[in-house]
């Protein structure tokens, strides 16, 4: 009876661990990509600084995972990395930081104020909800979602919403950037999201305003 227990209690925390460690693993990422939430404020300060850091950050970060993979350790740098890496991602280089960066660059180059930190603020927070919330709560995956939630969809749609309204005032504008953002973060993109909202989101709100 006691050796059965033991050998429950010990399968319990076993199976429990991995799911510890991807809870751990999925909040480092996200952290990490709400950062960039505050490259609008450093541009409203010094936009060319912005953009010289964002560059630099993301030309940084390619190097220090080139040295990772090649077995050189950079302190901080690789631990961090090693961290917020997938299962997907082991043994490959991690790109969720390149375009991250990338994105939120596109965005300072693309378009005005406004419309870049609407831009960014859905990258931040629409992309980063929306994973967080589907993965550990997604329950409903139709088919046409590609594996990804409705929960999760939903989240984007209401953080996108919030924050573009917190910069617009103007909800039309809000709900073409909520929209927006829910459709491309549904699509299959993987990391390349990261690059394809902001661009898109930018575009529609930018579109939004004319009209």
């Amino acid at each position: 009876m006691f050796p059965n227990l033991s050998v429950s209690a010990v399968a319990g925390k076993y199976s429990a661990n991995p799911v510890r460690s991807e809870l751990k693993t999925e909040f480092i990422r996200k952290a990490i990509h709400f950062l960039i939430a505050l490259s609008p404020s450093m541009a409203a300060i010094n936009r060319p600084f912005t953009m010289a850091f964002l560059m630099v950050g993301t030309l940084g970060y390619t190097l220090m995972e080139t040295l990772r993979l090649s077995g050189i350790k950079v302190p901080l740098i690789s631990s961090l990395t090693g961290m917020a890496s997938r299962s997907r991602d082991a043994g490959r280089f991690v790109m969720g930081p390149v375009t991250l960066g990338l994105g939120a660059l596109l965005a300072l180059l693309l378009y005005p104020s406004p419309v870049a930190t609407i831009a960014i603020y859905a990258l931040a927070f629409g992309d980063g909800f929306a994973s967080l919330v589907g993965k550990f709560f997604g329950k409903l995956r139709p088919a046409f979602l590609c594996g990804k939630s409705i929960e999760g969809s939903l989240a984007c749609f209401t953080a996108v919403l919030i924050s573009a309204y917190a910069v617009s005032y103007n909800l039309y504008i809000s709900m073409v950037a909520a929209f927006t953002a829910m459709v491309v973060e549904a699509l299959p993109l993987e990391d390349y999201d990261n690059l394809v909202l902001p661009v898109t989101v930018g575009m529609a709100v930018q579109l939004a305003v004319l009209w």
